[in-house]
């Protein structure tokens, strides 16, 4: 399989919005952080010693019998920069592993729930998402292919410790677990600030749709463990899977009360935003993300109809930079991106609402 199969926007399975709590929670993701005794970890590796990493792991991977996904290696070291931001759009690989010009290369399967990523941060870094809350079925996962990787080579692993890593804040399990969610009545309430506040109390952290060091946009914000030393595996997925429950209830409540106190404002709030998206010539990413977010939450209260999700979420997708610039086929400078944003945008609601219409026997549509 070719990389081109990953570069575009298509059948990716972890964004099919059927998951547990799929109106709010977007998605689960599991990270494993995992370095090699053998070899020096990356920020101090030779070029010689990167390249045998890449070639242990991926040998471990490819020829593992016991792996029920299939993956497929990539090189990204000398792949263009083009094609690296579109795999970081697409959380496939992280904007730290798309920064390096020689040394770096991924496994990933066909339906991109599963990624491995080498010579990142650490020598390896698995990764797996899942649709919804499923903390749970991404870290079986995720241990499937680390359980693969470890019968052919030694990890870096202290009996005290635990898993030894780049960064002193993944020692330990080596466990990053996220939540995806999506937080528009929170968010549109002024409670989500006090939210933000609290999770460092109780051992988390609220971050950006991109991880660390990205804001929160179209009000989805990403929820993760920060301890990953003294606790379990299960405690630590546990923990996070409690206080997302907690928050997806506070966000249903939210809800409800908006509905209750303001239906009309809401409405119109919501409706204004599917308008800006059928007609506007001009959209930036972050007002197209604020409507697309506007319109999800009307699709999940029921005051819109006739758009799935799943169109929703490819608008999400597509609206990136690097997408953008693929469609194209072209550099585009900002002004240039936020026009064919707002055309391909348009397009493709216009065209989902006329699906549905078609599905449904009638010639005109009122959203």
């Amino acid at each position: 399989m070719k990389i081109d199969h990953f570069l575009k926007g298509d059948n990716i399975s972890w964004m099919a919005g059927d998951g547990e709590h799929g109106d709010i929670v977007m998605s689960t993701r599991i990270r494993l952080a995992r370095n090699m005794s053998a070899y020096r970890f990356p920020r101090a590796f030779s070029e010689e010693e990167a390249m045998a990493v890449d070639r242990q792991v991926s040998s471990a991977l490819l020829d593992c019998e016991t792996l029920q996904t299939p993956l497929y290696h990539f090189d990204l070291g000398q792949r263009p920069s083009l094609q690296k931001q579109i795999l970081v759009e697409k959380h496939l690989i992280s904007p730290q592993l798309a920064k390096k010009e020689r040394i770096g290369s991924i496994l990933v399967s066909e339906d991109e729930s599963i990624s491995v990523m080498i010579n990142e941060e650490d020598h390896i870094r698995i990764q797996c998402l899942e649709p919804g809350l499923n903390l749970k079925k991404a870290l079986l996962k995720a241990n499937e292919i680390d359980d693969c990787i470890e019968k052919q080579v030694n990890y870096a692993f202290d009996e005290q410790f635990g898993y030894m890593t780049t960064c002193p804040t993944n020692v330990g399990t080596g466990l990053r677990a996220s939540v995806m969610m999506h937080l528009p009545a929170l968010t549109m309430t002024n409670q989500v600030r006090a939210l933000i506040n609290m999770m460092p109390r109780l051992g988390l952290i609220v971050r950006g749709i991109y991880g660390e060091g990205t804001e929160a946009v179209g009000n989805y914000y990403q929820i993760s463990n920060q301890v990953t030393l003294g606790k379990s595996e299960e405690e630590i997925i546990q923990e996070l899977e409690t206080i997302v429950e907690q928050v997806v209830a506070k966000e249903v409540e939210a809800r409800k009360a908006m509905l209750e106190h303001a239906p009309i404002a809401i409405s119109d709030r919501l409706h204004r935003s599917l308008g800006v998206l059928q007609t506007a010539r001009i959209l930036s990413s972050t007002e197209a993300a604020n409507c697309l977010s506007n319109v999800r939450l009307g699709i999940d209260l029921g005051i819109i109809q006739r758009i799935p999700n799943e169109v929703l979420n490819k608008c999400m997708l597509i609206m990136q930079p690097g997408f953008l610039q693929q469609y194209t086929g072209t550099t585009l400078k900002p002004n240039e991106r936020d026009v064919y944003r707002a055309t391909l945008i348009r397009d493709m609601i216009g065209e989902a609402c006329q699906h549905k219409l078609e599905d449904e026997g009638e010639d005109s549509y009122d959203v």
